[in-house]
């Protein structure tokens, strides 16, 4: 019997762990996880909020979390799964860290990287969009509509 890889939706629903987490901390429900060999390697949620630091989102908590593990800045053989497209700061920090692939649930019409072009990410970056779309979208539309309330 041969070892069957987890799937792209396995993955996403840990990222929407991490994201669950943000959304705990008051922060934007976004949560990211890095898989290599089929194995996570990082998990994160965004932080900007509680480290007061607009870099801190989900993804590049993730990067900075996984390169560690490996002991190297490249992350060439991972995918990074992410709940909400990337924006364009966290695409430069995939396109550095040349992430295999970046697989992520909903899109981001405001903020996310493919507002520009793909060639944002690096060259051999593998993008699949739209995992878990429903869920993922949920939580932060639900997010926002929860702080309009509040105003």
């Amino acid at each position: 019997m041969s070892f069957q890889p987890y799937s792209h939706e396995y993955f996403m629903k840990e990222a929407l762990k991490e994201a669950q987490k943000a959304l705990e901390k008051d922060e934007v429900p976004v949560g990211a996880v890095i898989v290599c060999d089929n194995r996570i390697i990082a998990r994160s949620h965004n932080l900007t909020e509680t480290l007061n630091d607009p870099t801190a989102h989900a993804e590049m908590q993730a990067i900075t979390s996984a390169t560690g593990n490996l002991g190297g800045k490249y992350l060439n053989q991972c995918s990074l799964y992410v709940t909400l497209e990337p924006c364009v700061m966290c695409a430069g920090a995939i396109f550095w860290a040349q992430v295999k692939q970046v697989i992520y649930g909903a899109s981001d019409p405001k903020r996310g990287f493919s507002l520009l072009d793909s060639a944002v990410l690096h060259p051999k970056t593998e993008v699949i969009k739209g995992v878990l779309a429903n869920e993922t979208g949920l939580i932060v539309s639900n997010f926002f509509k929860q702080r309009r309330k509040l105003k």
